[in-house]
């Protein structure tokens, strides 16, 4: 009988948790390294290991165990990521295409070496250095810890020199500085890659931030198709440049005039959770497949129009399932609970409508999102 393969998870968020769904149908095995049984993904994968992300000793412990390593987040030390390959651990992406992930600043000199388009960005320790920068580019300017950094954290708009020095005061290191580029909106593109260098992409998606966190989903985005053909195109190269194993998300400037890399995600991204409800197949089960090396599933999406919502704890703490009936009330409404103790602002889960009419979708996904967590703005587009 052949032995059904494992594939390791560092980390055990709701991304690891998302993937076991997809790892039922496919006969796949999954373990994750988890920091508590208590993670989202402890929760509904038997394969738990206790351990810290941050220690190589837990990494190479918890490598032993699997066929395959990959992950669910960006926060690992790439030295130690280095080490597991170069003793034989098989890691999808390998340590050198995730580190375009891990360190910003990596990944803006990397890309722009290779043509790609980028905000004009320097690294910077003093406040003479993000002075002499604005002095160029203008103020405000983005400053932005090139490691750590997610859903806004590490994350600074500054206007003036006094906020650089308290943002720089901050740090414990150097930090990335950036033009801010104006924006038409912003863009994803979701790319699935096999090793051996098969690629195929999903529709590119609106993604709505607010303070600097995800909150909605449109797909597809409403862009025109040169504009569609440009980021499919720019998915693509950057797939194929840093030799992707998995599934990527390219985060896009869209600054009416040209398109512009923001960040790069090197494994299954929070702009892909439409995926699992509203496409043939969903970025976690490309995910598996391409770091497994089998043949990619299609992208085709279900609906003409799908909007996805994320769930954020409101203000008072209360429990997203104290809702969950009357979010359920729309039969058409995918509902997505991660199993997360409820916290003011925290990312509890996601609701993903689909149908015919872009704006009808998104009342019903508003909605239903309302139901679970905090209400997005009225006055949002």
């Amino acid at each position: 009988m052949t032995q059904r393969p494992i594939v390791g998870i560092v980390g055990a968020g709701q991304l690891a948790r998302m993937t076991q769904q997809a790892a039922i149908p496919l006969g796949v095995d999954l373990c994750v390294l988890a920091e508590s049984p208590e993670d989202s993904a402890a929760q509904v994968i038997p394969g738990v290991f206790l351990g810290d992300y941050r220690s190589l000793d837990d990494l190479r412990r918890f490598a032993k165990n699997a066929d395959v390593i990959t992950f669910d987040h960006e926060l690992p030390d790439p030295e130690h990521l280095a080490a597991l390959a170069h003793e034989g651990r098989l890691l999808r992406p390998s340590p050198l295409s995730k580190r375009f992930a891990q360190d910003k600043s990596h990944q803006r000199r990397m890309l722009a070496l290779r043509g790609f388009a980028v905000p004009p960005f320097a690294d910077v320790t003093e406040v003479g250095q993000v002075e002499a920068f604005a002095d160029a580019n203008g103020w405000p300017v983005v400053l932005k810890a090139p490691r750590g950094g997610y859903d806004g954290r590490g994350v600074h708009v500054v206007a003036d020199a006094a906020q650089a020095h308290e943002a720089l005061a901050l740090s414990d290191g150097p930090l990335l500085v950036e033009a801010k580029v104006p924006l038409a909106r912003e863009l994803a593109v979701l790319v699935a890659r096999r090793p051996a260098g098969r690629a195929v992409a999903w529709p590119v998606t609106e993604t709505v931030q607010v303070d600097g966190i995800l909150r909605e989903l449109v797909v597809p985005a409403p862009i025109g198709p040169a504009r569609r053909d440009e980021a499919l195109r720019l998915g693509a190269r950057i797939a194929e440049a840093i030799e992707l194993a998995g599934v990527m998300a390219v985060e896009l400037f869209d600054t009416g005039d040209r398109l512009l890399i923001n960040e790069l995600a090197c494994r299954p991204h929070n702009s892909g959770h439409w995926t699992i409800d509203a496409s043939a197949t969903s970025q976690f089960s490309n995910h598996l497949r391409a770091v497994l090396d089998w043949p990619l599933g299609d992208t085709t999406p279900l609906a003409a129009a799908i909007v996805t919502v994320n769930v954020l704890g409101r203000a008072d703490g209360s429990d997203p399932a104290d809702g969950l009936t009357a979010a359920l009330s729309d039969p058409a409404v995918a509902v997505h609970l991660y199993g997360k103790e409820a916290r003011p602002g925290r990312k509890l889960g996601h609701v993903t409508a689909l149908g015919d009419d872009a704006d009808e979708v998104r009342e019903r996904a508003r909605a239903a999102a309302a139901a679970l967590g905090e209400p997005l703005d009225e006055e949002m587009p």
